[in-house]
């Protein structure tokens, strides 16, 4: 796990890196989820909440680590 990368910048993320995302569901919580970038969604270049990404699994939330490979 990296901090020096900021999760919230559309140019730190590429298709197939590994990340910790958290769902809408999970917001409360704070749980994170696992798995590799299938397609970001996030059009702008930065996001304060962190940029939208779909995980290989289909699953949907805002990138909150990126880990390095």
């Amino acid at each position: 796990m990296t901090k020096d990368i900021d999760p919230r910048d559309r140019k730190n993320i590429k298709v197939g890196a590994k990340v910790a995302i958290i769902l809408k569901k999970d917001q409360r919580s704070g749980r994170l989820t696992e798995g590799k970038v299938q397609e970001i969604l996030t059009n702008s270049s930065f996001h304060p909440h962190g940029i939208k990404v779909r995980l290989e699994d289909g699953q949907v939330g805002r990138v909150k680590v990126i880990f390095e490979e």
